[in-house]
Parts: C-alpha cells; structure tokens; sequence
C-alpha cells in the first residue's frame, strides 16, 4: 500500500471567520410589509407607514455621510457606515428572533387551549385574557416593532450603497484563538499528529 503523495507547497493556515448578519438574515427574520398589515389589521395595531421608514432612514445615512464628507477620508467613510449600517441591521435581526419566538410560544399556547383536557390554559376569569390571547398579542407586537426595524435597516443599507457605490457587506471578523485554553491547545497538538 503506498501513501498519498503529499503536496510540497506550506500548507496554508485557513483563518475562520466569525460570519456577520446579513440583511437577508433579516428579511428572513422579520415581517416583511404585506405581512406586517396583516398583523396590525388582525390585532388593531397602528399600520406603519413601511417606505415611509425606510425612505427617512435612507435619507437620515445620505444626510450624515454629507456632513462628514470633508472632515473623513473615502476609506474612513466607508468604515464608518459599515458600522452604522451594521448596527442597523443586527438590531433589526435581533428583534426578528425576538418575533419568531414570541410566535413560537404563542402557537404552542394557542396549540393547548385546543385540548380540552386542560384546564390551566383555559380563559381567565371575565376581563382577563387567557394567557395565549397575552402570548398573541405579544408576538404581534414584536411583529410590528421587528418590521419598523427591518424597514429602517433597508433604508441604511440602500443609504450606504449610494454613498459608497458599493452594495453593503457585514463585516467578518476573525475568531479570535486568544482564548484556546492549554487543554485545548495539547488535543490540537495531538490531533496533527494524525494528519
């Protein structure tokens, strides 16, 4: 049995990187605006005026990049609006999760009020909502709130691709191995033995 031959070029080291949120992380997390009416429709919310924040928050990223434009470099600006628009963005996904487990919970609170047999999730005493009629309108409300922020993300990622005339991009940043601990460090050792 022979070996493999092995390559005579250095390995190269491959650096993982620690994957940034993307806005279609976001528009698969949040409500999108059809969606969004439907919830303020059924629950009696306010409807968002959706362009409306996405428009404002586009304008709000274009009217500050023009007020730094002489006082920042092209590559300063850039790096700048990466951090703004990123900011946007997780924070539109975070309140997107938010939403999809609120709906989660509420569908299982509402999954249980359909058997009868028990008796803790039936309606609360006249006046009060059940708790799945709570859980429902909860998650309507993360609804809502999710999609103004997913809105408002779309509006500064458009910004930055205006601004800088590049389409908009999370910033991947290395894994940092800082933290390896020695036990770590040795199976690693021991494991490249294998190789």
């Amino acid at each position: 049995m022979t070996k493999p031959a092995r390559s005579s070029r250095a390995s190269a080291r491959v650096i993982p990187l620690r994957k940034g949120t993307t806005l279609e992380m976001v528009r698969l997390a949040c409500p999108d605006a059809a969606q969004a009416q439907r919830i303020s429709e059924s629950f009696g919310l306010a409807i968002l005026d959706s362009d409306g924040i996405r428009d404002l928050h586009q304008r709000l990223i274009i009217e500050t990049a023009d007020a730094l434009k002489d006082g920042l470099s092209e590559r300063a600006m850039q790096i700048h609006l990466q951090r703004i628009v990123g900011a946007y963005v997780g924070s539109a996904h975070g309140a997107g999760q938010f939403y999809t487990r609120a709906v989660t919970e509420a569908r299982d609170a509402t999954a249980k009020l359909a058997n009868d047999g028990r008796d803790e999730d039936l309606d609360g005493p006249v006046g009060f909502d059940s708790q799945a009629q709570r859980k429902r309108e909860f998650a309507a409300d993360m609804g809502v709130q999710s999609h103004a922020l997913r809105m408002a993300a779309e509006g500064a990622v458009a910004a930055y691709e205006k601004v800088v005339g590049e389409t908009w991009k999370p910033f991947e940043r290395p894994v940092d191995h800082t933290t390896d601990t020695v036990g770590r460090k040795a199976a690693k050792a021991q494991m490249s033995a294998f190789d």
